[in-house]
This record gives structure tokens, sequence and C-alpha cells, in this order.
């Protein structure tokens, strides 16, 4: 009921020959129902635009930005801001998220020792920053930029479960952390779209040095970890309307990071049909394959699956215990010129599964 009402309402926002313009919004009303947090309402607003100075421009990547509210019967509070920016004739593209949270999760332990879900309530500001400016512009194709990222969390817990592991204080940052840090990276980008890309690569390859935990150790000690990561998706047309698109991540972590800044696999981007954060660890490596065809007009389908496995700082990858998912979805067309989706994914795992309803691609 409540996606069709959506996409009713999509459809008198966006008429079926929509005039190519600079800027266009989309209100999204914002209604589900988890079990932590019983119903929860709110709204977004999604801005896809291009700046003036890239007037004329048809390579000018188009860019995004989304404000997002939403509050649940159980006082939680959601305030975000994710955005992606190109700028100057694709010259410098910046991307990231600003937001405040006041929420609950479930924590599923650490590693292959998994323990009974705990419910556990928190509340953090969070801050990532990643900018770039393009480098080596004579490449025969796609276009190559350099960086520096930066990150900020200040994580306080308010309620655990009261004989559940985070109770102890053994994990680390059990008792709540304030992160920050920073590293640099390079991206590479040669997809011919940015929200419905049909051939090409996007790699995002980063690295976090000396980030700062502070108030995460079992006695209230600063911590230190280092993070490298790189994502990687390639996008391959089949037939005339056919793509199948695939994505590689790795995510591997030294030091002592504290448990909400390992490497997890889950949610609505990695390993769809698992909780977020149903598993973590030190290291984490992801490959998933999505198969994307059209149905109708604007809507459209996808078949997808996934393989991961995690690893320590003992054993780098444990091959021998990978975790599997997988699932279909639809999508909605809401921005025909950009081919921005609706996404409407339904994923399933080991004794598990997972709705999603969101604005673009998993990968």
């Amino acid at each position: 009921m409540l996606l069709t009402s959506v996409l009713l309402g999509l459809m008198t926002v966006f008429p079926a020959d929509s005039v190519p313009r600079r800027l266009t919004l989309l209100p999204l009303p914002l209604v589900y129902y988890t079990p932590e947090t019983r119903l929860a309402y709110g709204a977004a607003l999604t801005a896809t635009l291009r700046f003036r100075r890239d007037a004329g421009d048809s390579t000018a990547r188009p860019s995004q930005l989304t404000v997002g509210a939403a509050y649940t019967q159980n006082r939680q509070l959601l305030l975000y801001v994710p955005f992606q920016v190109f700028y100057d004739h694709n010259r410098y593209y910046t991307y990231g998220e600003v937001g405040y949270y006041r929420y609950t999760y479930y924590f599923f332990g650490v590693g292959e020792q998994a323990v009974p879900r705990e419910l556990y309530a928190v509340r953090f500001p969070r801050v990532r920053l990643n900018a770039f400016r393009r480098i080596l512009p004579t490449l025969p194709s796609g276009k190559l930029y350099a960086g520096l990222r930066y990150q900020f969390e200040d994580y306080h817990l308010t309620q655990v479960a009261a004989e559940g592991q985070l109770a102890t204080g053994i994990v680390t940052g059990s008792r709540g952390s304030r992160l920050s840090g920073g590293g640099g990276g390079v991206f590479f980008d040669s997809r011919d779209q940015v929200f419905f890309p049909t051939k090409g690569v996007v790699a995002d390859v980063g690295f976090w040095l000396r980030n700062r935990a502070t108030g995460a150790g079992s006695n209230g000690q600063t911590t230190h970890f280092d993070r490298y990561v790189a994502d990687v998706s390639s996008y391959h047309r089949l037939t005339r309307h056919a793509v199948l698109a695939m994505n590689y991540f790795t995510s591997f972590t030294s030091g002592e990071a504290p448990f909400n800044a390992l490497s997890l696999l889950g949610g609505t981007r990695r390993m769809r049909g698992y909780y977020e954060g149903r598993y973590r660890d030190q290291n984490a490596a992801l490959l998933q394959s999505e198969l994307r065809v059209p149905l109708y007009k604007r809507l459209g389908a996808v078949a997808f699956g996934s393989l991961g496995v995690l690893g320590s700082e003992g054993q780098l990858l444990r091959l021998g215990a990978p975790k599997a998912a997988y699932g279909a979805g639809l999508r909605f067309t809401v921005n025909r010129r950009d081919h921005l989706n609706l996404r409407v994914d339904y994923g399933l795992g080991n004794r598990s599964s997972g709705l999603y309803l969101t604005i673009g691609e998993a990968f």
C-alpha cells in the first residue's frame, strides 16, 4: 500500500516527458515499521542538479543531495544529509554525509563468535567528507581523481542489554567513543551514467591512518587504528536491455578499532538480506552481482546475489566460513534524464531477510 502511494505520487511529480532542467526535486514520504523502532515516519527531499558553470556540457556529471528526517514511536530521531557533487566540468568531485542519529541497533558479536542479538541505544553526530580533484586528464578513457578524506563520529551508548556482551565492557567501544581521523585515496570513473550505468568501471580506493577513538578502550583510554578500503564496481551490457553489475569490496583494519568502526557486512548496500552489521570483524571481503532488466516503461526488475567473508588479525580472511545472500527487486525511474530509480529490494540470507525501500542503486 505504501509503495503504491509513493509510485502514484512520483508519477504526478514527474510527467511522462520531463523537460531537461538543471534542478530536479523529488519529495518522498518515509513510513516504515521495524521491531526496534515500531512505527517510523518522516520525509526526504532529493535534489538532482547541474551547476550553471557546467551549462552546455553534456559530459558534466549530475550532482545529488538528499535532506531527510524521521521520527519513531520509540522516540528515535534521524537527521541526515548525504551528498555527491561534481563541479567545474567534472574537475572536482566531493561526496559524504552529515547527520545526527538517536537510534537503536542490534549487536550480534564480533567475528564468528556470534551472540544472541542485543538491542542497544545510541546517539551520535556523524561527518564524512571526501574531496577529490581530477588528475592525469590525458587518460584515454575514464577520469582519475586524488584527494583527502575525513571522518568524525561521537558515539554515545545510552542503553545496552543488561546481560549482554556490550554491558561487560570487554568489547572495544562498548562504553562509547569519539572517532576522528583522516586519510586519502584515489577515485576512478569510466561509467557512462552515474545513477544507472550500463558500461564502465567505478573504483574508490582509500586509506585512513592513525584514526583516534577517544574513550574506546576497556578502561576509557584512547585507541588507534588504520583502515584500507577498496570499493570497485563494473557494468556490462549483456543485451540491448539487460545489464550485469558487479561489485567487489574489501576492508582491512589494523590496530584497535571500536566495534562500530569495524568492517561490516549487511544492510542496504552490502549483502542485502542481512541486518546492517550482522557480521563485523577487522577485515571483510565481498563479491556482489546484480542482473538489471526493464519491464514496462519506467518499471524495471533485478535479481541479485552476494558472497562475503570476514577476517581478523590472526587470519586475514576466513575463506572457509563464507556468508551468502540473494534476492530480487523492482525499480521505478523517477528521473528519466539521469535514470535515477526508486529501489525496492527483498533479500534473503541464512535465517535472515530484509526489505529495502530507498533511492538509487545499491552499487
